[in-house]
């Protein structure tokens, strides 16, 4: 049990005391990023959080694969998709590059 996740009360809590305010505004606060970071994606195809990441639109191509089932060739059709990508600060201090020999 020592290894469970932050809920989003829990984040919301931690936002407030860090900052000296209510719980009220820092949920606003969280609301409104995430509003902004999906307006954000639709309007420019990008939404950066300095220090985290960045939320990115890509456009698929269409593609052949194989129905994993029967063996059977299948059209994939193109699509969008989200996808998420770490800032190298964050992803360094999570787990630190291994040493050059």
């Amino acid at each position: 049990m020592a290894n469970q996740r932050m809920t989003q009360t829990q984040l919301v809590r931690s936002l407030a005391e860090s900052c000296e305010v209510s719980n009220k505004v820092a949920r606003a606060f969280l609301d409104n990023l995430s509003t902004t970071a999906v307006a954000e994606v639709k309007k420019n195809g990008v939404f950066v959080l300095p220090g985290i990441g960045r939320l990115v639109r890509v456009d698929r191509k269409a593609r052949m694969g194989r129905n994993p089932a029967t063996g059977v060739a299948i059209k994939i059709a193109a699509k969008k998709v989200v996808k998420f990508r770490v800032a190298k600060s964050a992803k360094d201090s999570i787990v630190p590059p291994k040493k050059a020999k």
